[in-house]
């Protein structure tokens, strides 16, 4: 797997003020931090993110982060633990970089990839994916870029499970074995309403209304 380099400035500022200063001038704010090391407040370039974005998913690329240390730089191996994108606008508001050492391994979701038509598929039956990511565990090395599933043999009522799916390497599937990921439904058939005529309707309420008892009025009584 390809280490992208990405440079980073050192952040002395905190709070939603000093954040919103930086992201105007083309940054964002960031975190580095994991086990036994001490968090860095940096910034990055927002374009830069957007070239690491390019390269792979968040969560799955491995970076080479550029800190500066006194007046030089270090090298960290890292990977994008969480990025926060605002709801409306889709700006990045701030990243957290985690450390990672490429002799332990790591959890990330991979995303699942379907190969093949099925046969269910074929004579009418709709592919229907249940989960679309698994959460595995491996080397940083042996991250997946994607778990293909090949569907060609399943009819309809057919399903795949997460212990199905064949390992890859040394990578480890994290969620239950029996859970459902890929299955051939039947089609939901819909029901048409049959129209009630309207005259039918009127007939039954001009018999209601002639079956009826009229109210004696003060002048009957």
């Amino acid at each position: 797997m390809e280490f992208i380099e990405l440079k980073t400035n050192i952040r002395t500022t905190t709070g939603n003020g000093p954040a919103r200063r930086l992201r105007r001038t083309g940054q964002i704010p960031a975190v580095f931090y994991g086990p036994g090391t001490e968090s860095v407040l940096l910034s990055v370039n927002i374009s830069d993110i957007d070239r690491v974005l390019k390269k792979g998913r968040i969560g799955q690329v491995l970076l080479n982060l550029v800190i500066p240390d006194n007046g030089e730089t270090s090298t960290k191996t890292a990977m994008v633990k969480e990025l926060q994108i605002h709801p409306v606008s889709r700006n990045f508001l701030h990243i957290d970089f985690y450390e990672i050492a490429m002799d332990s391994k790591i959890v990330v979701n991979v995303p699942i990839i379907t190969t093949g038509k099925s046969k269910g598929v074929e004579i009418g039956g709709i592919l229907q994916i249940i989960k679309r990511e698994l959460e595995v565990q491996c080397l940083p090395l042996d991250v997946p870029k994607s778990i293909e599933i090949d569907i060609t043999d399943l009819n309809i009522g057919d399903s795949i499970h997460v212990g199905d799916i064949p390992r890859q390497n040394e990578v480890e599937f994290l969620d239950d074995e029996n859970f459902t990921v890929v299955t051939i439904v039947i089609p939901k058939i819909e029901e048409e309403e049959e129209p009630v005529e309207e005259e039918e309707e009127e007939g039954e309420a001009d018999i209601a209304e002639e079956g009826e008892e009229k109210p004696e009025s003060d002048d009957e009584k």
